[in-house]
């Protein structure tokens, strides 16, 4: 999991001409989205033009907060769009840039440009290692699942018959990469990790045109999050595995929130006003998850310009877990398969959690508290 490779991509950002443009640091890498100011519903709208009327936690006036436009950012787009977000934090204004790039976001985190933000597990372990454990804590989690090997069924009728396939991920060593390098091997495949070359042929594709490779012939599947598997699936590729299924409980790490370790410890209280908003929205989705996925989707829209149509949206989103608990063991996990690979060396992983705030969040709610898998802060 090499720290200049991303973990997610994202459509490019556009605003509502409502909102002013915000710009982020001009120094992110080239990978980065234009961090921008985002357009929500219209009861975010109000939530956001209420707040300067409210008290600001800390007397902060904003609070700076990065995601990108994927499904599996669900809470991010859902919280923003309803204005459950902004609603904990009151006066303290919520100013979001998205990203298309896990290293673009850990760049953004360490310059100060966002304090607090939603990544996926790669560039969260990349970002704590290459810092010696100085610049972030995953502070809860956010999504799992989301990530299927999708193929070409004229091609691939059976999970042997991948072999001798050429096979999509969407970046070298990020977390789909990763996970499909460590199926590879358990089938006793033999793969070359940087180069992609051996018994199945590792296609490194950016997930906005792995679609485009499928239909050209390019590749003959792929390993990829959502909604780009269900892409393909419209496309008349065929879901051979759903990675779910090899994890226990069904259950693997796909979206983490993460915070500055300056901004967690100069401002605790508005960290805790995010998490309860992150709880809370969390919940409506499972409450409300018709009206959480038309909300995700007009989110999205905000962003890229155009919906997603619901022969990928509706899949893309039954697939996806929401959830509080950052499944800290799969993180773990995730670590010593890309060790495994030769894609990492064994990183020092302690202290990478610090999961108070949110447990005394789930507490406050009558919720059990969830575990750190012991690699939280001592």
């Amino acid at each position: 999991m090499p720290a200049d490779h991303p973990t997610d991509t994202g459509a490019t950002s556009s605003r509502r001409s409502t909102r002013r443009a915000l710009v982020a640091a001009a120094a992110l890498p080239l990978l980065a989205l234009t961090a921008t100011a985002c357009g929500y519903g219209s009861q975010a709208k109000d939530d956001q033009q209420n707040a300067a009327k409210g008290k600001k936690i800390d007397d902060l006036s904003e609070v700076k907060i990065g995601y990108f436009p994927n499904l599996t950012h669900g809470t991010a787009l859902v919280g923003l769009e309803k204005g459950i977000l902004q609603k904990e934090l009151g006066g303290t204004q919520i100013k979001p840039s998205t990203f298309n790039a896990g290293p673009s976001a850990i760049e953004a985190l360490n310059s100060g440009s966002i304090d607090i933000g939603w990544i996926g597990p790669s560039p969260a372990i990349n970002g704590y290692t290459k810092s010696a454990g100085k610049n972030l804590r995953i502070i809860a989690g956010a999504a799992s699942g989301g990530v299927k090997l999708v193929v070409n069924p004229d091609k691939i009728r059976s999970l042997d018959d991948v072999k001798g396939k050429k096979i999509a991920t969407p970046q070298l060593g990020n977390t789909q990469d990763v996970a499909f390098l460590n199926w590879i091997a358990e089938r006793g495949w033999k793969v070359n990790a940087q180069s992609g070359e051996g018994d199945v042929s590792v296609v490194r594709t950016d997930n906005k045109i792995t679609p485009d490779a499928y239909k050209s012939g390019s590749v003959d599947g792929a390993w990829v999050p959502e909604p780009t598997a269900s892409k393909l699936v419209s496309e008349g590729a065929k879901v051979l595995l759903d990675e779910k299924d090899l994890w226990p409980d069904k259950k693997f790490v796909i979206t983490n929130l993460i915070v500055s370790q300056d901004f967690l410890k100069e401002h605790p209280k508005v960290v805790e006003a995010v998490l309860r908003g992150s709880v809370k929205t969390n919940k409506w989705i499972s409450a409300n998850p018709e009206e959480a996925k038309a909300a995700a989707n007009a989110s999205i829209k905000a962003e890229s310009g155009k919906a997603l149509p619901a022969k990928i949206l509706d899949p893309a989103w039954k697939s996806i877990e929401f959830t509080d608990d950052p499944l800290a063991a799969t993180l773990d996990t995730q670590a010593k398969h890309a060790v495994k690979a030769g894609l990492l060396q064994e990183p020092g992983l302690d202290g990478i959690y610090d999961l108070e705030l949110l447990n005394k969040v789930l507490r406050d709610q009558g919720q059990p508290g969830v575990d750190d898998s012991g690699l939280g802060v001592k």
